[in-house]
């Protein structure tokens, strides 16, 4: 874009500014209806410029909202110059003006032009008036009123900027926001291949003799190479959620929920040396087997990171009038009544300076966890009383049978 264009685009938008006032009509009448004249505007006058804002013509003037003349054979540009209003009762009796050219070129007699002035001292432009026939304008009412007019004007364009310099700056955020996700997923995209790299290495590496130390380094390194795995995904499915496309579910008819959860409470338990507690009153069920044993997990490794370590995790599953409700439990700090709504945001970690927020990743597991259960059909609701927190997944149990598809949370939250 020329220095030209985007002059011309701030002009456009001046334009616009004024003649989106609710007051700009009114202001018009009210200053035709006050003084007499048959014409009346609202001009932004720059040092090379003269537009029209808005107009009231009862002369056929001819100036319409864009329209420009000359700014040198205006006397707007002496107001720009000089900030002070220019009156003329007559133009034939007044000693300043009766032999100046532009009377003459644009045929008035009677004329007032006053400054717009913003708060933040910007000459904006002119409210000005004339006709052909004389008029009594050099009056204190009629300059308080013009005066008082052209504050207002001042007053709300200042309120207008205000609004869409924030709109701007919105906008802006939420593309760089954008722009910021879709880095992540990228990133997070082209880090899986070489972590996948280093597992299938220390796969490799499992299954040849090694000595007692050497061992204990690759087990360190697989530990490793698994937890930023995790985080990987994570941010994959973050990412995915928030660029819109939703967190993806396969859903099988007739998938095995219970060994499901039931291998991956055996993992999280062998892993952290925790007692987790279970119950699951439930088989086969209609939904991504995978994708709700990631939820069970997420919920699980929370409740281990902020649950007391000294009391059990507990796990209960079961179908309840036409619904699946699986429920994680641990005993622990009760949840301020004000955080338990923004439990399911991403990149929470817990209070701020508590103990476990110190062990916590990248606070992306109920965020993730609540957007499959989203993909479901379902939500996760959070509880904090007597001392336990139990977060809860309640999603319907669709009709069995029903053929396999591809759905997202966004798809879901769609068609709710």
């Amino acid at each position: 874009m020329t220095v030209q264009d985007d002059e011309n685009a701030k002009l456009d938008d001046d334009v616009r500014a004024v003649l989106s006032l609710q007051s700009t009509s009114r202001i018009l009448e009210a200053a035709a209806t006050l003084t007499g004249v048959r014409f009346a505007a609202i001009a932004r006058v720059t040092p090379d410029r003269w537009v029209t804002c808005a107009s009231l013509d009862r002369l056929e003037f001819g100036l319409t909202p864009g329209d420009e003349l000359d700014v040198d054979s205006t006397l707007c540009i002496q107001v720009r110059g000089c900030r002070k209003t220019v009156v003329i009762d007559d133009v034939d009796t007044d000693p300043n003006f009766r032999n100046h050219p532009t009377p003459r070129q644009y045929g008035f007699k009677s004329y007032i032009s006053v400054p717009i002035i913003t708060t933040s001292g910007e000459f904006f432009g002119t409210l000005c008036g004339l006709d052909p026939e004389a008029r009594r304008l050099n009056t204190p009412k009629v300059l308080e009123s013009f005066a008082l007019f052209a504050d207002l004007i001042a007053a709300q364009l200042d309120t207008h900027r205000a609004f869409a310099e924030q709109g701007r700056q919105l906008r802006s955020e939420r593309s760089f926001g954008r722009l910021r996700e879709e880095f992540i997923a990228m990133l997070g995209h082209d880090l899986r291949n070489p972590v996948s790299a280093v597992l299938a290495g220390v796969r490799i590496l499992g299954r040849k003799p090694l000595d007692a130390e050497t061992e204990e380094v690759v087990e360190r390194i697989g530990a490793s190479a698994r937890r930023m795995d995790d985080l990987i995904r994570d941010l994959l499915d973050l990412t995915r959620g928030r660029l819109g496309g939703g967190i993806p579910v396969e859903i099988d008819p007739e998938a095995d929920i219970r060994d499901e959860f039931e291998q991956v409470i055996s993992e999280i338990q062998t892993a952290t040396g925790r007692e987790i507690r279970s119950e699951l009153d439930c088989g086969s069920l209609p939904c991504d087997r995978a994708r709700l044993g990631q939820l069970l997990s997420n919920l699980l490794s929370n409740a281990v990171t902020h649950g007391a370590p000294d009391a059990p995790v507990t796990v209960t599953a079961a179908e309840r009038n036409g619904h699946f409700v699986l429920s994680v439990g641990n005993l622990g700090d009760p949840i301020p009544e004000d955080l338990l709504p923004t439990l399911f945001k991403p990149f929470n970690r817990g209070p701020a300076g508590s103990a476990a927020s110190g062990r916590a990743g990248l606070g992306l597991g109920l965020y993730i966890a609540s957007e499959i259960a989203k993909a479901h059909g379902g939500r996760l609701t959070a509880t904090s009383e007597d001392g336990t927190v139990s977060v809860t997944l309640t999603m319907p149990v669709p009709p069995r049978g029903v053929r396999s598809k591809s759905v997202s949370s966004n798809d879901e939250a769609a068609s709710a």
